[in-house]
């Protein structure tokens, strides 16, 4: 499938594939799809954005190639590596060969001369181990190129992507430029780490997730969590909304919402009382300070149900 028909088509595709969403996320994802446009998703940790990827590659039918971004990612674990320990084997398989063509050789350099005008023997996509920007360039049906927590990656390397990113092709130096076979549906997330160029920006649509509304957030857990009494989600997804509402360092986001929807049901629980939240504080806060400042606010987060 090259892409989404329409508006309303990208919102039932990702419904379909399990994902709720706001028709301006619909709206976003049609149009990069539509116009080979990277996305770039901003949002707090857990608010659905790898997620919107993978549900966008299943709507499509794509696979999904993803690369993890983390601090000294480079060029070499992005894009491709030489395959030394091969290289070095097959040096070895015909070194009778290399003897053969430095013999003649009058002096030393007419023998580097030699080896060096057969290098692209080595040096060639036999000895390359493509990484997941090369494989999604290459890829000969259209994929979902995932990179993900781009902001985690050093400025050097949000440099680096630019030109994948603008032309969709990369250079490499041993064999010059590779241009995209077909135009990948590029999705970037952000976790706002640290904030991103306007470079890379500009080469991108753009679209911020925020923590989901109310009935959205129910429609969700409905969703993935069946299980859960219908009455005990509404009364927990009024409470994470109070959670979230305290000044916490890490705010819960729907992630823990459904940690927590599977937890009630582990527990084999039908109400959300003070004593409960207290008692679960593990799976909504992952920092000392909040699950103290929830424990103190147990009373007024479990509320009413």
């Amino acid at each position: 499938m090259k892409g989404f028909g329409s508006v309303e088509d990208t919102r039932r595709a990702l419904e379909k594939a399990g994902y709720i969403c706001t028709p301006q996320i619909a709206t976003v994802l049609f149009l990069a799809a539509a116009t080979d446009k990277p996305l770039l998703v901003e949002g707090p940790a857990g608010v659905g954005k790898t997620e919107l990827a993978k549900a966008a590659a299943e709507s499509l039918g794509r696979p999904m190639i993803r690369l993890q971004c983390y601090e000294g990612l480079d060029e070499a674990k992005a894009l491709y590596e030489w395959e030394y320990a091969k290289q070095l084997l097959y040096t070895q398989i015909v070194k009778e060969k290399v003897r053969e063509l430095i013999g003649s050789a009058g002096s030393l350099s007419e023998a580097v001369a030699r080896i060096a005008a057969e290098e692209s023997a080595f040096f060639s996509e036999r000895f390359m181990l493509a990484r997941p920007l090369l494989k999604a360039i290459t890829a000969v049906d259209p994929v979902v190129l995932l990179i993900d927590e781009v902001d985690k990656s050093d400025p050097e390397f949000e440099a680096f992507l630019l030109e994948l990113l603008s032309d969709f092709q990369v250079t490499i130096p041993e064999l010059g430029t590779r241009r995209a076979a077909t135009i990948p549906l590029v999705v970037l997330t952000s976790n706002s780490f640290r904030d991103m160029s306007d470079a890379l920006k500009r080469r991108c649509l753009h679209l911020y997730i925020d923590y989901p509304p109310p009935d959205q957030e129910l429609a969700i857990v409905r969703g993935k969590v069946p299980g859960l009494d219908q009455a005990l989600a509404r009364h927990m997804v009024d409470a994470m909304g109070r959670i979230r509402g305290l000044d916490l360092k890490k705010k819960p986001s729907i992630s823990e919402t459904l940690d927590w929807a599977r937890a009630l049901i582990a527990l084999q629980l039908d109400t959300l009382s003070p004593q409960v939240v207290e008692t679960t504080l593990g799976v909504i806060c992952k920092h000392r300070e909040d699950a103290r400042q929830v424990a103190q606010a147990s009373a007024k987060v479990a509320g009413s149900p």
